[in-house]
């Protein structure tokens, strides 16, 4: 595996693609969450990522503590960077997480640096910070923490219940800087859930997030992702979801159609030709151009969950903008739960 550009100390020229034994941590948890999964604890050389300028994101900085992800979705973008340190793309991706345990530390010493301006600072954007081993690592209480003190605005996007328990410190981060949450819910079909995102909670849970959070006075808005071509696109799952987005509370709905970027494609491919053989050849022809849907496509279901929206008595969030949490004088805040259950 290559280590070099994790590492708190740049390896040695002879040793260029590979760490020594020391520098790497490898756990194996035996319990049934973590069955099957292997944890290699890294201290990074550095925890601020600044976005390549070509990007689509909205944004220039993000923080990741984990590289792979137990959510397990078939179609995540990130899976190509597990290629990056020569691990498998598929299973491996899913099953072998990098844990930068010195993540919270390394943060507030980067934000104290005179060379720190103060950005936006985007999380859950590339792995999930709340996927099932930020249980065992807690490694969001001391990050927020980190941001909290330095008033630095941030946004987190997650599929994960144990975002909830950290209420409180959203809540305080919310009274001296801009703090935007986002929840991933691209559709509300159970038997799509259960073989497109095995190791996320479901739909149904997420959507609770949307709703407690609310409930304490923290806006959350709902990033409707990936709207799945012929499988969770028909005008009624469209409906429904928008509309179950709407119950929940959600701030704000915005939707974003499956891309299939290199790595992600050919797993998900593997998966539609093991669930759904007949449309693989619309799949082919639908991404024959590359990893995204054509412009016609993607215009047409954002139109359709915009009227939805509309309907429903929702909007569009701002590309890019963090929303403000309204912070009740004194908010209620329910015990720091554990992560719910995934049914």
């Amino acid at each position: 595996m290559r280590w070099d550009n994790l590492g708190e100390t740049p390896a040695a020229p002879a040793d260029v693609a590979l760490f020594g034994t020391d520098a790497v941590t490898t756990r194996t948890f035996d319990t049934p969450e973590f069955r099957g999964i292997t944890f290699h604890e890294v201290r990074a050389r550095s925890i601020l990522n600044r976005v390549p300028g070509a990007s689509r994101m909205p944004f220039e900085w993000t923080v990741n503590p984990y590289r792979g992800c137990t959510h397990a979705c078939v179609y995540c973008f990130a899976r190509k960077t597990h290629g990056y340190l020569d691990l498998d793309t598929g299973l491996g991706f899913d099953s072998q997480i990098v844990v930068k345990v010195n993540a919270p530390e390394l943060l507030a010493r980067q934000l104290a640096s005179a060379r720190w301006q103060g950005a936006h600072i985007a999380m859950g954007t590339n792995v999930d910070c709340y996927q099932r081993a930020e249980g065992r690592y807690g490694l969001m209480p001391g990050i927020l923490t980190a941001l909290r003190d330095r008033a630095n605005p941030f946004s987190i996007l997650t599929k994960g219940t144990l975002i909830l328990r950290d209420l409180e410190l959203l809540t305080q981060a919310a009274r001296v800087t801009e703090v935007g949450i986002s929840v991933s819910v691209g559709f509300t079909d159970r038997e799509l859930w259960r073989t497109l995102e095995p190791g996320t909670p479901s739909p149904q849970r997420r959507l609770d997030v949307v709703r407690t959070l609310g409930a304490h006075g923290i806006d959350c808005g709902v990033l409707m992702a990936p709207v799945v071509p012929f499988l969770g696109d028909r005008p009624e799952q469209l409906r429904e979801t928008v509309r179950a987005i709407a119950e929940a509370g959600a701030s704000s709905v915005t939707p974003l159609v499956l891309h299939l970027r290199p790595g992600a494609r050919e797993w998900f491919m593997q998966w539609l030709r093991r669930h759904h053989p007949g449309l693989v050849g619309r799949y082919e022809r639908m991404y024959a151009d590359g990893a995204y849907a054509p412009t016609w496509y993607q215009r047409r279901i954002t139109r359709q969950v915009h009227e939805l929206a509309a309907e429903f008595g929702i909007g569009p969030s701002q590309r890019g903008a963090a929303r403000r949490i309204a912070v009740p004088e004194e908010p209620s805040l329910a015990a720091a739960p554990e992560q719910l259950t995934l049914l």
